[in-house]
């Protein structure tokens, strides 16, 4: 069971690694419009073309709109030029992105509360496994931003098509090491349920103790 769930857990982690899929240099240098001015973080273009008539959620052959791109690109000026000229905000690309998830996989604090106070949902249900922006962070080891999350009001204990929650990425995807200890510090902290098992019936703090994650295993463990 446990070289089963270890060699699935890699490849999770892999698949995850490539899973969103930002524009490529031959995107970038083939946009044009409002896609090159949020690439370019040209928020007073993006203003001039709204008022000329370009269509806010035109998409991209991966089915990015502007936003995708400058949550990408992290291009913040013109993320809020394009919500203030009424973007979606909750828009979602091919793969089932948002902006939100897109800055928790980057690791971008500023970019992603950003993207919240323009009116992006912190409990979206993003990616193709159904998961959410704290899922991802939490599975990546992005402390910040997953305190972030918190404070904003994303569900603590969404349960993604892998079975999976924050506190259970933490763990399986996690390296043990103080980044991801972080995480689980912050998602326990906030009343995270760390008993929600796996398919399998396997709970967090047992997942922590047969990988030898002895930090996680105390703090699991702990009353609070």
């Amino acid at each position: 069971m446990h070289v089963r769930v270890g060699l699935f857990a890699a490849l999770i982690s892999a698949a995850a690694a490539v899973a969103q899929t930002p524009p490529s240099p031959r995107e970038i240098a083939n946009y044009e419009g409002l896609f090159r001015a949020a690439q370019e973080g040209d928020a007073e273009t993006i203003g001039r073309l709204v008022a000329a008539g370009a269509r806010l959620e035109r998409r991209d052959r991966n089915g990015r709109t502007p936003v995708h791109v400058a949550a990408f690109a992290s291009q913040d000026a013109a993320l809020q030029a394009l919500a203030e000229a009424g973007a979606d905000m909750n828009a979602l690309d091919a793969q089932a992105y948002d902006a939100v998830t897109i800055a928790a996989v980057a690791d971008d604090p500023e970019l992603l509360s950003l993207a919240i106070r323009l009116g992006n949902d912190p409990g979206l249900v993003t990616s193709p496994y159904e998961g959410t922006a704290l899922i991802a962070a939490a599975h990546l080891g992005h402390a910040e931003v997953v305190r972030r999350l918190i404070a904003a009001g994303a569900p603590l204990d969404h349960v993604n098509n892998l079975h999976w929650t924050a506190v259970m990425e933490a763990v399986v995807l996690g390296d043990g090491g103080p980044d991801h200890l972080a995480v689980l510090d912050a998602l326990l902290a906030a009343g995270a349920d760390r008993t929600l098992a796996d398919r399998d019936g396997v709970t967090p703090l047992e997942h922590a103790q047969r990988r030898g994650y002895d930090a996680m295993v105390r703090r699991l463990e702990r009353p609070d």
